[in-house]
């Protein structure tokens, strides 16, 4: 199949009769259910006055509707999933930079997104879901936007997605991506993992965000596999949905691997019935410890994975058996070109460090309004990741931080993420970041938050001392800060640029 194509010419893989999209306690909507829901979403939208280059936000909980919600509205317009937890001054911003004409919420929403639309002048439409019908099938209650217009399904150049940079140290950037875009990280994703339609995905990811869209989600479906759609992640609920699901694999940042693994021993019944063909990490550093832990518990093997926004997820990738997978490594090139870049635009040879840069058929043409934001990232011809890497002698990555994550300590340069390596070799640590905070003389001094295993007990000094006999002193975190819970961004993702004034450092 060629690399550029919509959302909907990757979805016809399917069989009719073959299951799509799953969610607990509902009944399964199949494939050809979800290309009729497709094309009367289209016509919908169109006879309401809505079409291909309209923008549509979608204020959703997680689940079934959400799932085919973003993959109905995609193909016959622009869409821009947003977090339902925004506050009303979140909203107003995201809606108005993304300019969007309607707004789609649940039948029953009457929380802020609702007042922000209406004070905007954005049209609301109603997603009104059945209990008894198929998950995730949905009609739309709306008054007309406009008149109507005869745009049909979305072409490989339209807009197919909007989606926000998390923007922890600026205003947040949009990321226009394209239906060529998508439609080729869903094959790059496919061709990874070597999905069939006998595969489904449990997904626990929020559908805000690229990792749970495309990599769970459009992969999934785009292979002819299945979805099975649960209400967001819940250590708690996790083995229950395995045991009624029964996927083939699942997806997931870091720290859900992290509060899924102590509850394993007392799920083994569930455990042993999941037939795991492997498991998937991506969106942040997977520490070398935790995957050895998923293997041990799933046994199935785990591939971490490199993505982000601006390349519609996926970059590189581990490889299944009986290809390599490498712990500490996020694999090598997965669908777009992967090259390590020196500050002149130099290509750099295996084992010298610089900047990781992409380019190829998933990575967005640009920032949208953003001229400085894109003359720095789209320099030389290559997608600048602001990521800092280093490629092995097989070429696969080693991310060493992200540039503007790395601690600059009196000129000594350190890598955060070196740092939690060695502490997550400690019997008593589970989880941990390694942070910048402020310090007077020097500028930035090494400080590091942890979450203890279940019944361990530590102290400040006790890690300090550990780390001391494993890296240089200068790397030695000065302050370490034992936590109940380390704050997490929207997505899961533990979040290094800005915790010092979280937690209350200088």
């Amino acid at each position: 199949m060629s690399e550029a194509a919509s959302i909907v010419e990757r979805l016809a893989a399917g069989a009719d009769d073959a299951p799509a999209i799953a969610a607990p306690d509902r009944i399964t909507l199949t494939h050809g259910g979800l290309r009729r829901l497709i094309a009367e979403t289209a016509a919908r939208l169109n006879a309401l006055g809505l079409g291909r280059g309209d923008r549509v936000a979608i204020v959703l909980p997680n689940g079934p509707e959400m799932a085919t919600a973003f993959v109905a509205v995609a193909a016959a317009a622009a869409t821009a999933p947003l977090n339902p937890a925004y506050r009303a001054d979140e909203l107003d911003f995201y809606l108005s930079d993304i300019g969007a004409k309607a707004i789609l919420v649940a039948e029953d929403e009457s929380g802020p997104a609702v007042a922000v639309a209406e004070r905007l002048g954005i049209a609301v439409l109603r997603l009104v879901a059945r209990g008894d019908a198929p998950a995730g099938s949905f009609e739309i209650e709306s008054k007309p936007v406009g008149p109507s217009v005869s745009s049909g399904l979305a072409e490989d150049g339209d807009i197919a997605l909007l989606l926000h940079t998390s923007g922890t140290t600026s205003r947040p950037k949009l990321v226009p991506l394209s239906q060529a875009n998508l439609a080729a990280s869903a094959a790059h994703i496919g061709a990874t993992l070597g999905l069939t339609a006998e595969d489904r995905c449990l997904n626990i990811m929020p559908l805000f965000h690229i990792h749970g869209l495309i990599a769970a989600v459009l992969s999934s479906l785009a292979a002819g596999g299945s979805v099975f759609c649960t209400p967001g992640f819940n250590a708690l609920r996790f083995f229950h949905w395995l045991g009624e699901a029964r996927p083939s694999w699942y997806t997931a940042v870091p720290t859900m691997h992290q509060a899924i693994l102590p509850r394993a021993a007392r799920n083994a019944d569930q455990l042993s019935a999941a037939p795991l063909r492997f498991v998937r990490s991506s969106s942040a550093s997977l520490p070398a410890q935790v995957m050895a832990e998923l293997e041990a518990t799933f046994g199935c093997p785990v591939i971490e994975s490199y993505g982000m926004t601006e390349a519609a997820h996926q970059m590189a990738s581990n490889r299944l058996p009986p290809g390599q997978r490498k712990p500490g490594s996020v694999g090598a090139a997965a669908g777009p070109e992967v090259a390590v870049m020196a500050p002149d635009g130099r290509l750099l040879k295996a084992g010298e460090t610089g900047e990781i840069v992409i380019r190829g058929p998933n990575v967005m043409a640009g920032y949208e309004n953003n001229p400085d934001a894109n003359a720095s990232a789209l320099a030389h011809g290559w997608f600048h990741t602001g990521d800092q890497g280093v490629l092995d002698e097989d070429l696969y990555l080693r991310v060493t931080g992200r540039l503007k994550e790395i601690i600059n300590r009196g000129g000594e340069k350190i890598s955060p993420l070196e740092v939690d390596g060695v502490l997550m070799d400690h019997p008593a640590v589970a989880q941990v970041v390694t942070f910048a905070m402020p310090h007077d003389k020097l500028g930035e001094e090494v400080a590091a938050a942890i979450v203890l295993r279940e019944g361990m007990a530590t102290t400040e000094a006790d890690i300090r001392g550990f780390a001391a006999t494993r890296l240089a002193d200068f790397k030695v975190p000065r302050k370490v800060l034992i936590l109940e819970e380390i704050p997490k961004g929207a997505t899961g993702k533990l979040q290094r640029i800005g915790l010092a004034a979280k937690l209350g450092l200088g």
